[in-house]
């Protein structure tokens, strides 16, 4: 039985949308349905290594199978069944385990006999498209948001998204009874640490920014900007001690202080934003990344009211404003991903701030 959660099964609702219709559509930077839109020619789909899938759209979406025609499936169909898998996901609890049998028989008729590509792949949906101005017709990959549940990662935690900051004239000798205060585990462990920050900070300690715990996200950060890490550095603290959570007020914040000096205000926008780009596209803390987009087409996102809409790459401008307003900061766990406590080195003292950044 196919069992997945709403992420996952907006996926194959994506799928059948798009055959169903054949045709994918813009949105402004303001999330609007807009007039322009894509005519979709086929989707592809790989179930596994062997098993290479195309459904070309039409009238009756016809399958092909290893370059095989193995049949039809008339698109009135395919737009009745996506209605129905859409009431399901706006009426269904949140949960990692739904199973809808009637779509699910649907799919096995269609030769999908898994809701989300294989986690190798680098895109969630693979599309051959028409670009009506130019003639082109480019296979693109996308990835895939949905609203209709919760709302998803963007960035998630890891020991690699943890920022090291330097805290002066911290008494190491106090540091064993005040994290007892604390504890270590659940929320209440992470609801206290902006406390716990703001009180070293009302007590004269100082918090410098000294590197990052694993290299390989550095490294990666260094291929978008050569003081990306710094910029993060700096709004970890507007999260984590001044509580601003939205990325689009950690740029305003920034642009009003120009920490790295700048000049040019407009730079922290910029930079932010392909970050933000970079990590919606493919890029991953945990691995060595060359620099180029694994989605290739860019995001398509799934809307509370049903709406498939693209943010094509041919619009990055709208797909990197889209993420800036659309992203917030949040506290993952500090116990799994070791952060927020006081630590020793070398006579010196240190803390670890995690980064972790959430669709709004």
């Amino acid at each position: 039985m196919l069992t997945g959660n709403k992420g996952e099964w907006s996926e194959l609702y994506v799928f059948l949308k798009l055959l169903s219709e054949g045709k994918l559509y813009a949105a402004d930077e303001a999330f609007n349905k807009s007039d322009l839109f894509f005519p979709v020619l086929s989707v592809l789909r790989k179930e596994t290594e062997e098993k290479r899938a195309e459904y070309k759209t039409g009238e009756f979406v016809k399958i092909y199978i290893n370059d095989e025609n193995v049949g039809e499936i008339d698109a009135r169909d395919i737009e009745r069944e996506a209605r129905y898998l859409l009431d399901e996901l706006r009426g269904a609890t949140r949960g990692s385990s739904l199973a809808f049998e009637r779509t699910e028989a649907f799919a096995r008729r269609m030769f999908v006999f898994r809701l989300a590509e294989p986690p190798a792949n680098k895109s969630d949906i693979v599309v051959h498209l028409l670009d009506v101005h130019t003639g082109y017709r480019p296979i693109v990959g996308f990835s895939i948001k949905s609203e209709l549940g919760d709302s998803p990662t963007l960035l998630n935690a890891g020991k690699t998204t943890n920022f090291i900051y330097r805290v002066s004239d911290a008494a190491i000798l106090s540091l064993a009874e005040e994290q007892s205060n604390y504890g270590r585990a659940g929320e209440k462990r992470r609801a206290e640490l902006r406390e716990k920050i703001a009180n070293l900070i009302r007590e004269g300690r100082v918090f410098s920014y000294f590197g990052m715990e694993k290299k390989v996200f550095r490294d990666n950060l260094l291929l978008i900007d050569s003081n990306m890490d710094r910029i993060i550095a700096e709004t970890l603290l507007y999260y984590y001690r001044d509580g601003i959570s939205l990325c689009s007020d950690m740029v305003k914040r920034l642009e009003l202080e120009d920490p790295l000096s700048f000049g040019n205000i407009h730079a922290y926008a910029y930079k932010f934003k392909k970050l933000l780009s970079a990590v919606a596209l493919g890029m991953r803390p945990a691995t060595v990344w060359n620099g180029e987009d694994e989605a290739t087409g860019g995001y398509i996102v799934v809307t509370r009211e049903g709406e498939v809409v693209a943010y094509h790459l041919y619009n990055r401008n709208y797909f990197e404003n889209y993420l800036l307003a659309h992203t917030r900061y949040e506290t993952a766990s500090t116990g799994r991903h070791g952060f927020g406590d006081l630590y020793e080195e070398d006579g010196d003292s240190y803390m670890k701030l995690n980064l972790q950044i959430r669709f709004v």
